[in-house]
């Protein structure tokens, strides 16, 4: 038996460290945590001095009893999760836990899983930081306290099954307020004019006039004051500048700039980043520091120098702008400098060379520019005042701009290109003049960088609560992912080319929210009871002060149960009360009356989620509609609800079987007999003709007839949620980019369901055909016991391997839907 054990939290990170040490260390993990506050009660002691009450899972109750185990016979432990608030509860738990003698206890923390920083680690040992544990139980025992007081009032003023969350509620807040401004804003038209010049070399470049004009008519009267004129360079200034390179990334620069540059959603970010540092690839990948270590600058000047040379070599040091940015801590930086790039997982790649590129970057020379600034005079036979002005930008010495150029979240100005050589007084020729009408822009939707971004400015949150955050808001349906496209927007150009001025009606697409943070009806309503109710825990400086708070804790600087005491004072009674006496709030919304009853016409929260009602609480016959997915309640309009009751509408019959266009949760839909088909995407289903879904029907026959047979059963091809996809034997294999979709050969059909077959080979572990049971791997390293419709996922602790039948049998049995009974009905029948 090993000397020492080190337990770590993840088996990802336990498998590299055991490379580093000898025969006489065992690495194993934890799983993460092994305790944390029960999921059904408060687990909180309020009158108790807000003692939290841990207990350890059911699943993780085998994972404690081995490392107790192992504990008892190693002579030494070494708890080494990871250096944050959140790593050393981590510790704290499991000394507590396994009863671990502090004699024979080490607590050892590194920024990066490499072999000298595990070995220097070992080689300087400290106790376990009880004031960032206190500042971790700070935040889980108020996080634990507002959402388990909040959300009951949700439950009984708003609709069951809500939640509200300290960071969460907060964050859906600035979604719903950046919302409501873009409603409200009525976008204001100007003109604006950009002009081609020619010099007398030939070169053409562009110029604009620094002013806007605000009518139709200004602008078609300054061109009429072009007609004929001639042009001339009157002034020329050249200034030397510099751009200097960004800061290596912190956790929330790091998410921001994979949105932009990858496309990586911030949970996506953050799963891949914590594979390369268990990987020992990169620094820990949870902080807000910009700080290099003096070896990791040292390395990084190094390898600059060997591949570009000395010149662009300018070592630095950044100071972090956040809130309570941990300094001490390290910048997420590779670790090693000279490892360009990775081979493996291909989003592993990008997010290495990322990181990679930055981190070089932010030690290499400023990029030497040269800003040249023209102004051209209008020489036409009426007086004009107004100078076209030309910028242009040209580096001298690309610098840090050889490796990498921060991203911005929107771009709206063109960047400043070459100018031909100019001098003052040069005679310019014009091609043509443009004066474009353009609107002012409402305020963006966040993207998940730009409300990452947003809350870091504020001081809400910190690295470690972002990505689940956004993950929270978009589980409980109070944001949704935009999927709209854009609207066509109409708009004038007028030109004045070889003297004659022209007209053009042009389009663009304006709108789009594909990808954006969109709050949905759910989340607009619940956003305003709690800010109408309980502005003060939703205000961004309380959020704000509360993470102030939590770092003091974690600094010694001030008493957690203190804090608590001081919150929960004022809270609880203040739930108490919004709990007593606040009205409900459904997002009601009186639109008329129906013109055949007289009844009112309403919208609004349904058991179901948004819907439409025409009659009143006193009425019987009420009739009821939901809303479509791409209508909300604050929006939807009198004609539009009205239209919900024509549906459904019977259209006839089609080879025998009825016909009828409805509303659906997922969107408007033709039922054929027993067919479901959506109608395309803007199709609006009040103008659906019997020609129209006929059209329909035989498309849908189409796509579902067999494209191949094979060995004796039918394949189908189609696309679902997820993607391209074709069906066989009961099973959706997805067709990836490597294969043509349109166009699959049978090979391809062959190889893509032996693939799958092999696959499903793969990952079952066990089968006990006659009692109907397998047992599978699944995703992220757990497993899947399935009986036919009853599936249980078990823990990544499960010894799947050596499951019995009873065992199996026992954990279906416990995991079984419980069955609904009737004892009220029984009891009502009785009363009868």
């Amino acid at each position: 038996m090993a000397k020492n054990l080190v337990i770590v939290e993840s088996p990802a990170k336990a498998k590299t460290i055991e490379k580093f040490l000898g025969k006489d260390f065992k690495v194993t993990s934890s799983f993460g945590h092994i305790a944390d506050l029960p999921a059904k009660e408060l687990g909180v002691d309020v009158e108790g001095g807000f003692t939290p009450k841990y207990i350890i899972s059911s699943d993780k109750k085998s994972l404690v009893k081995e490392l107790k185990e192992l504990a008892s016979k190693a002579e030494m432990v070494w708890l080494a999760s990871d250096e944050d608030r959140e790593g050393e509860a981590i510790a704290w738990h499991l000394a507590e836990s396994l009863k671990l003698d502090k004699e024979k206890t080490r607590r050892i923390v590194f920024h990066e899983i490499t072999k000298s920083a595990i070995l220097k680690a070992i080689e300087n040992p400290r106790q376990i930081d009880y004031n960032l544990v206190n500042a971790q139980q700070a935040r889980r025992v108020l996080d634990r306290l507002v959402g388990y007081e909040l959300s009951p009032v949700l439950w009984r003023k708003v609709k069951g099954g809500l939640s509200a969350g300290r960071v969460q509620s907060v964050a859906v807040r600035l979604i719903v307020e950046r919302e409501r401004e873009i409603e409200k804003f009525n976008p204001v038209a100007s003109y604006r004019v950009v002009a081609e010049f020619v010099n007398e070399n030939g070169n053409k470049f562009k110029a604009k006039l620094p002013k806007n004009f605000t009518t139709e008519e200004e602008a078609r009267a300054f061109l009429q004051k072009n007609i004929g004129a001639s042009y001339k360079v009157s002034d020329l200034v050249k200034k030397p500048a510099k751009k200097s390179p960004a800061p290596p990334f912190t956790t929330s620069t790091l998410q921001q700039e994979a949105s932009r540059k990858l496309y990586f959603s911030v949970s996506k970010t953050m799963t891949i980043a914590q594979r390369l540092y268990e990987a020992g690839l990169i620094t820990y990948m949870r902080t807000d520091s910009v700080n290099l270590s003096d070896d990791a600058r040292n390395a990084a000047q190094e390898e600059i120098a060997n591949s570009y040379g000395a010149n662009y070599s300018q070592p630095r040091n950044y100071k972090g702008k956040s809130k309570g940015a941990q300094e001490a801590h390290e910048a997420i930086r590779p670790t090693d400098m000279s490892r360009h790039t990775i081979s493996g997982d291909y989003d592993q790649e990008r997010l290495y060379h990322l990181i990679w590129k930055r981190t070089i970057a932010s030690q290499m020379s400023d990029a030497q520019l040269e800003r040249t600034n023209v102004k051209i005079d209008i020489l036409g036979s009426q007086p004009v005042s107004e100078q076209f002005a030309a910028n242009g930008e040209m580096i001298k010495f690309d610098g840090f701009l050889k490796v990498y150029l921060e991203g911005t979240d929107f771009e709206e100005e063109e960047q400043d290109g070459m100018l031909p050589k100019l001098q003052v007084n040069d005679p310019l020729t014009n091609n043509y003049i443009t004066a474009t009408q353009r609107f002012t822009r409402p305020p963006y939707r966040y993207t998940e960088a730009a409300l990452v971004k947003q809350l870091e400015e504020l001081g809400i949150g910190r690295p470690s609560t972002y990505a689940p955050t956004i993950s929270t808001i978009v589980n409980r349906n109070y944001v949704e992912k935009g999927t709209v496209e854009g609207v066509e927007r109409h708009y004038v150009q007028l030109k004045l080319e070889d003297g004659q001025m022209t007209d053009k009606k042009l389009t663009e697409t304006i709108g789009s929210d594909k990808g954006k943070m969109v709050p949905t009806d759910i989340g607009m309503i619940v956003n305003d009871f709690l800010v109408g109710h309980f502005d003060d825990i939703l205000d961004y400086n309380f959020t704000a002060k509360v993470e102030e708070d939590f770092d003091a804790i974690a600094e010694g600087k001030e008493e957690w149960t203190s804090m608590m005491k001081d919150f929960y004072e004022k809270f609880h009674p203040h739930v108490e009360d919004v709990q007593e006496n606040a009205g409900r709030e459904s997002g009601e919304r009186i639109l008329g009356e129906d013109p055949e009853t007289g009844k009112p016409v309403l919208v609004r929260l349904g058991k179901f989620g948004p819907m439409a009602q025409i009659g009143g609480p006193e009425d019987e016959d009420k009739k009821f509609a939901s809303l479509r997915p791409d209508q909300q309640l604050h929006l939807v309009t009198f004609e539009e609800v009205l239209d919900l009751f024509k549906l459904p509408k019977t259209l006839g019959v089609y080879d025998g079987q009825e016909v009828e266009v409805a509303n659906g949760r997922y969107g408007p839909y033709i039922r054929f007999g027993s067919k479901f088909i959506s109608l395309p995407k803007g199709m609006d289903p009040l103008d659906v003709s019997m020609d129209t879904a006929a059209g329909l029907i035989e498309e849908k026959k189409k796509a579902d007839a067999p494209i191949y047979m094979y060995e004796g059963l039918p394949v189908q091809k189609g696309k679902g949620r997820f993607g391209p996809f074709i069906k066989w034997n009961n099973m959706f294999i997805n067709v990836n980019k490597k294969y043509d979709f349109d166009n699959l050969s049978d090979a391809d059909i062959i190889q893509l369901i032996e693939d799958k077959k092999q696959k499903e080979i793969d990952k079952l572990i066990n089968e006990w055909p006659e009692e109907g049971i397998r047992l599978e791997k699944a995703r992220w390293g757990r497993f899947n016991l399935i009986k036919g419709k009853t599936k249980v996922e078990l823990p990544k602790t499960t010894k799947a391997d050596k499951m019995t039948l009873e065992e199996a049998q026992d954990l279906l049995e416990k995991n079984a839907p419980k069955k609904k009974t009737t004892r009220k009905k029984k009891a009502t029948a009785k009363k009868k």
